[in-house]
């Protein structure tokens, strides 16, 4: 539904050209209406010009493209249409472009306002190909651009500089893209745009690139550092810690393939180690560490216990956890601030789950989202647990897919979680009922490669949907849709 205001804001919009010319005389209370609707329905010269004359300090995405009393749309959960995009970078550009007012020029003059451009918060799904959408990558692409023609064309008006505008941004980098991005950062150095990294997520880049780009960052602005597929090691990664350490405000540090390096001899590894260890304990605001598919086998207490403060969200996938990891987890006390918990890929089968038992009931006050994918849970173990993942009363979001899991332990789990009232997404394996000639215990990579039954499969999604009616939750989804963006982001529980 929509309200008079907003259906009165679209029609104003329907003629660009009358629309750019009333601006001046339309109430400055109007225009975060005026850029929603804009970018909705992509009026570019419209929303280049709200940009361009912007009445307020500052515009921020996350603010105006939300869910609003007019408009029920939630813009930021979409991915941002080119054109919209790029008609408010030519309105930056435009706005860059027209130097700062003189002492005759009217006190009441809305130009020349805005000082923080947020652009952070844009869906990346990293998914979905649309070419009339922008992915992060191409956002990161078309900001670095202007920052680079803005540093080289310079002021085209005589007169006084433009006033500085501060564009936040999440900056994605690769291999491909680092030399531009570099670039891009050096020009804002001193520039009238200043280009300010929240989030920044490396891929596949090099340990000197990787520490390049660091050093050109401004330390009080970003929160998250992400280091993907770099397959750094213990020797790589103590050359790039101190480098990520000096980010006193970051929240959030993600990790992968932290590990020893066969070549090199172990009192070396052991050195990177303690050194790893103790650029660690240097952050005084994280609250998220994720360690992907690192070696801690029997080194968690090392690495947790050097931090200031306690997790809110660990993930810890693919790390062959031992026993005394888990039980030293639940005794520290970042167990009972846990809001987000993943532990996919150890597998908790064994000797494992009576200390992941006790972890559990150690984080249940606090838990939101729970990741246990490929955990090797079957309906024994899921039994067992149950009464302790049942006390969890406010989690939202339980992955358990890869696990060999049956039908009749799937409808056990939807019975008992009847209790969980905040639950609202359940991510299941496809029932080992489903398959013909499973071997037992059948490893993980036979229930993601094996085919399955089809109608056996539509049989027991028809069940569970009924099963959900009948106890009134037909609101909380149960899905073996592991790539449906479900799974929640630390920033946004």
């Amino acid at each position: 539904m929509h309200t008079l205001v907003f259906l009165s804001t679209r029609q104003v919009l329907q003629c660009q050209p009358a629309a750019c010319q009333a601006l001046p005389l339309l109430p400055r209370e109007l225009f975060p209406l005026l850029f929603k609707v804009a970018f909705m329905d992509k009026k570019t010269v419209v929303l280049r010009e709200l940009v361009h004359t912007w009445p307020f300090p500052l515009l921020s995405f996350q603010q105006l493209l939300q869910e609003c009393a007019h408009c029920s749309r939630a813009l930021l959960q979409e991915r941002p249409s080119t054109e919209s995009m790029q008609a408010v970078i030519l309105g930056l550009t435009a706005r860059l472009h027209t130097p700062e007012p003189g002492a005759s020029t009217q006190p009441l003059c809305r130009k020349h306002v805005l000082r923080v451009l947020d652009m952070t918060g844009l869906l990346d799904d990293g998914v979905e190909q649309d070419p009339g959408t922008m992915s992060m990558w191409d956002c990161t692409a078309a900001v670095a651009r202007t920052c680079i023609a803005q540093q080289q064309g310079g002021a085209t008006e005589p007169g006084p500089a433009p006033i500085p505008v501060e564009v936040r941004v999440d900056l994605r980098v690769n291999r491909a893209s680092y030399a531009f991005l570099r670039e891009a950062l050096r020009s804002s150095v001193g520039s009238p745009l200043r280009l300010c990294c929240r989030d920044l997520r490396a891929e596949d880049l090099p340990m000197r690139n990787t520490v390049a780009l660091l050093q050109l960052l401004d330390a009080g602005c970003l929160r998250r550092v992400d280091l993907r597929f770099n397959n750094l090691g213990l020797r790589g990664l103590s050359v790039i810690i101190p480098h990520v350490a000096r980010f006193q405000h970051l929240a959030s540090l993600r990790l992968h393939y932290v590990h020893g390096d066969s070549r090199q001899p172990s009192v070396d590894g052991e050195d990177n180690f303690r050194y790893f260890l103790a650029q660690m304990g240097r952050f005084t605001c994280l609250r998220e560490l994720s360690m992907g598919s690192s070696l801690l086998s029997g080194r968690l207490d090392q690495l947790l216990s050097t931090l200031q403060s306690p997790l809110e969200s660990l993930e810890l996938a693919f790390c062959a956890l031992l026993p005394e990891d888990l039980r030293f987890l639940a005794r520290s006390p970042h167990a009972a601030h846990l809001k987000k918990l993943d532990l996919s890929g150890n597998d908790l089968s064994g000797s494992q789950l009576t200390p992941f038992q006790g972890l559990l009931q150690a984080s249940a006050p606090t838990l939101l989202h729970l990741e246990l994918t490929e955990c090797q849970l079957a309906d024994t173990q899921l039994l067992a647990t149950l009464p302790i993942l049942t006390r969890c009363a406010s989690l939202r979001y339980l992955g358990l897919y890869g696990n060999p899991l049956s039908m009749a332990g799937l409808k056990e789990l939807l019975r008992d979680s009847a209790v969980q009232a905040e639950l609202r997404t359940v991510v299941h394996p496809f029932p080992v009922d489903c398959y013909e000639g499973l071997p037992w215990p059948p490893p993980a990579s036979v229930l993601l490669e094996a085919s399955i039954n089809e109608e056996k499969f539509a049989r027991v999604e028809a069940e569970l949907h009924q099963l959900l009616l009948a106890s009134g939750r037909a609101h909380v989804l149960w899905t073996t849709d592991i790539y449906g963006r479900l799974a929640a982001d630390y920033f946004s529980l």
